[in-house]
C-alpha cells in the first residue's frame, strides 16, 4: 500500500476512534452520573464532581488525538503519550472487572478500545512515522 494510502486510513481510523472519548467525554461533563440511566437515582455532589472531572479528561484526551491527525507521522510522542495514558485507564478499568465483577456492554467495549483498539493505534502510528521518514 502507498504511504499517502496508508497515511490517510490511519488518520480515518483514528478519527472514528476519537467518536468514543469526544461523546463519552462530553456525555459525562454535561450529565455527569446521570448518564449512567438507572445507575444511581441521585448522586452524591463528590461522586458527581469527580465523574465530570474524569469526563473533562476523557474529552481532553479525544482532542489531544484529534490534534494529531494533521501530522500523524511527526506525532509520535504526543500520540504514543495518549494512547499510555488511555491504556493506564483501560488497566485500572481491568482491576474494577476483577474486583466487582463485568459491567455493562458499554465499558466492556471501552475496556476493548483502551487495551486493544489503542495499542493497535500506536503500533501504527509509529508504522507510518517510519514510512514518513523513510521518503
Amino acid at each position: 500500500m502507498r504511504f499517502a494510502s496508508e497515511r490517510r486510513l490511519l488518520q480515518g481510523a483514528i478519527l472514528a476512534a476519537c467518536l468514543v472519548p469526544l461523546s463519552a467525554g462530553l456525555a459525562g461533563v454535561v450529565e455527569g452520573p446521570a448518564m449512567l440511566r438507572g445507575v444511581m437515582p441521585e448522586p452524591p455532589a463528590d461522586l458527581d464532581s469527580h465523574m465530570r472531572y474524569l469526563s473533562g479528561l476523557l474529552l481532553g484526551i479525544g482532542i489531544g488525538f484529534v490534534a494529531c491527525v494533521p501530522r500523524i507521522e511527526a506525532r509520535g510522542a504526543m500520540f504514543r503519550l495518549l494512547g499510555l495514558i488511555v491504556v493506564a485507564g483501560g488497566l485500572a478499568r481491568g482491576v474494577s472487572l476483577a474486583d466487582s465483577g463485568a459491567p455493562g456492554w458499554e465499558h466492556r467495549l471501552a475496556l476493548a478500545m483502551e487495551l486493544g483498539v489503542t495499542p493497535l493505534l500506536v503500533l501504527w502510528q509509529a508504522r507510518i512515522a517510519r514510512l514518513a521518514a523513510a521518503q
